[in-house]
């Protein structure tokens, strides 16, 4: 058993970063995997199911760069 590698499980879909147990169970869709997480969703979309793997009808903050406080896509850079 190689336990320096972490588990996919623990990784968002989306973007790859680290989630943690918890936010799978509460956010992740039925076998707790995770389709968006904080680091490339926003908190608005995840509560409505984005890390589920849902649709939501809010804009995607990385479809629409100029919403969400992510003005002349500072945080892209």
């Amino acid at each position: 058993m190689n336990l320096s590698r972490e588990s996919d499980d623990n990784r968002c879909r989306h973007c790859g970063a680290h989630v943690t147990h918890d936010f799978r169970r509460v956010y992740g869709d039925q076998d707790g995997n995770v389709h968006r997480c904080r680091e490339c969703d926003t908190a608005v979309r995840i509560q409505q199911g984005s890390a589920a793997g849902r649709d939501v009808r809010t804009p995607d903050p990385q479809e629409s760069p100029g919403r969400h406080g992510n003005i002349a896509g500072r945080w892209s850079e």
